[in-house]
């Protein structure tokens, strides 16, 4: 059996920027064990799997440990694929996942995806999460992640947690983040326990830290930039109960699965 796999740098106007998602279309489900040792073989922090059934696309996640409920970078990297490569005839691609609907249109700066938001609240810290952090926190929140909000842009750049630590924790993984010196806020996300120590640039996290920087900037429009390595920049709109997030894909590889 051949699957079709796609490599694409989400969140990115050049190759080896944003965050690369590996993408393989399927004409039906393979068995979930399968998936997950394709996503192993990947070895990226996600691999994204989709059925078409005509205006709706099944869609699921999966990073090499684990199958996840929400990923924005390999959303966008699936619509890249089914706009460009497999000539989508429709304006807005219907996503159905763990998390629900979620649709995908294209728009001049790259594509928009439209995803539920989630507000984060106060929390105490777990011992744990402190682990590895030079500066206290100016405030520790939970959503699906922790978020951990630091004083300024420097202090998220120079973090060096302790991600033996962070690996035991119950949540999803662990968000830093700070305002930014010129974009809206700074963030760096790190999910240990799923085997994907810092990840590159993270859209379903902007689902979390957008509604909160919103609150604080009294603003709906935003731009978030996570600072890995890599880097990448996810503009943000706040929509009620949603969150739109935009951002570019680009080619970097396609090949063939040999199953």
């Amino acid at each position: 059996m051949e699957v079709n796999l796609f490599q694409v740098d989400a969140f990115a106007e050049h190759v080896f920027e944003g965050n690369p998602a590996a993408v393989c279309p399927l004409e039906c489900w393979l068995e979930d064990d399968v998936l997950q040792k394709v996503a192993q073989e990947n070895n990226l922090s996600e691999t994204a799997f989709f059925v078409q059934e005509d205006e709706r696309v099944q869609l699921r996640w999966f990073t090499p440990l684990a199958e996840v409920d929400l990923c924005g970078h390999a959303t966008l990297a699936a619509a890249h694929v089914l706009f460009k490569h497999l000539a989508y005839q429709h304006s807005v691609i219907a996503f159905s996942t763990r998390s629900g609907e979620l649709s995908v249109k294209k728009v001049p700066t790259g594509y928009s995806i439209d995803f539920p938001a989630t507000i984060p609240t106060p929390t105490v810290s777990p011992t744990a999460l402190l682990s590895g952090l030079e500066s206290r926190p100016e405030a520790t929140l939970k959503g699906f992640d922790y978020i951990i909000v630091l004083k300024n842009e420097q202090a998220v750049v120079s973090a060096k947690p302790d991600l033996t630590a962070w690996a035991t924790l119950d949540l999803r993984g662990v968000l830093i983040t700070a305002p930014g010196d010129d974009v809206d806020f700074v963030s760096r996300c790190f999910f240990p326990k799923l085997g994907v120590d810092e990840d590159p640039v993270t859209g379903s996290a902007h689902c979390e830290l957008a509604p909160y920087w919103g609150d604080v900037l009294g603003k709906t429009n935003l731009t978030g930039k996570q600072l890995s390595a890599r880097t990448g920049a996810v503009k943000c709109e706040l929509n009620g109960e949603r969150v739109v997030l935009t951002g570019n894909a680009v080619d970097y590889m396609q090949g063939v699965i040999y199953l």
